[in-house]
């Protein structure tokens, strides 16, 4: 799963390889049976769920959950075991700093210049006062954090989410936010640096940077995703409806920040004195 339950983490070329060859594969597969019209309770709650590959979704769901019970909860569970929760803290502040310039990126093409502003002095800030990015400085000086990607900046622009789907690898989506995944990527500049055969030190940057965040992903949710896969009657529903109730939050909240553009360094013009 995503932190929070479900943004994304620091990610490579092949998880995304796995999510184009994924929406092949739905493509061809077997479609939830659509209700008649004659049922209109039945196809009301149909359209309302919006996941006509519900039946191949649950097989991604239970591929990536076996994964998940195998390799990924037991390397968080010993990840929060072994590293304090300080260091913890300060690799995810460094992670969330490199993903800066993604960030920026789809805050600019959000059209919300404040924003922008915001990721671009937490950057300066936290690279500098806050070494490297492991203190987040930027947040107590009033520069608060918030989310950015090309899934959110293409709903911002009103491309709709389209059906629901549940991926290999990356976990609960939409094609909406499966196009903008790949986006992503191509707006990371460490995509394009180090990928000559000589820079292994590049290379291995980009590993560690991968697994690091996956972990460190996964760690951020271990509690929350264990109480839903041991209450929810349907985990796979329950893991749907929570992505979508995220993303919507979200989105609502890139659309109504109306911010003026005057940043916030600059002072406000002094009133006129009265007479």
């Amino acid at each position: 799963m995503r932190p929070a339950l479900f943004s994304r983490s620091a990610s490579l070329g092949t998880p995304l390889l796995l999510a184009f060859l994924a929406l092949a594969v739905l493509g061809l597969a077997g479609c939830a049976t659509k209700p008649p019209a004659s049922d209109p309770d039945a196809l009301a709650d149909y359209q309302q769920t919006n996941d006509p590959l519900e039946p191949t979704n649950r097989v991604f769901y239970a591929i990536n959950n076996g994964l998940d019970t195998v390799i990924l909860r037991p390397a968080a569970l010993a990840y929060r075991y072994v590293v304090p929760e300080p260091v913890r803290n300060g690799l995810h502040n460094v992670l969330s700093n490199i993903g800066s310039p993604v960030q920026l990126t789809n805050d600019v093409l959000e059209g919300k210049p404040r924003r922008a502003g915001d990721t671009t002095m937490r950057f300066l800030i936290n690279t500098t006062v806050g070494v490297l990015g492991i203190f987040d400085v930027a947040t107590k000086w009033g520069y608060p954090d918030h989310d950015a990607d090309f899934g959110m900046t293409l709903a911002n622009w009103g491309v709709p989410e389209g059906p629901f789907l549940f991926l290999p690898v990356l976990g609960p989506s939409d094609p909406r936010d499966a196009a903008g995944f790949g986006v992503d990527i191509a707006f990371d500049p460490f995509t394009w640096v180090g990928t000559g055969p000589n820079k292994p030190g590049w290379k291995a940057f980009k590993w560690s940077r991968f697994g690091v965040g996956a972990i460190d992903s996964r760690e951020r949710v271990l509690d929350a995703t264990d109480s839903i896969t041991k209450t929810a009657l349907d985990p796979y529903a329950t893991f749907r409806s929570l992505y979508r109730q995220h993303r919507r939050a979200q989105i609502e909240q890139l659309e109504n920040d109306h911010r003026s553009t005057s940043p916030d360094w600059y002072p406000p013009p002094a009133a006129p004195a009265a007479k």
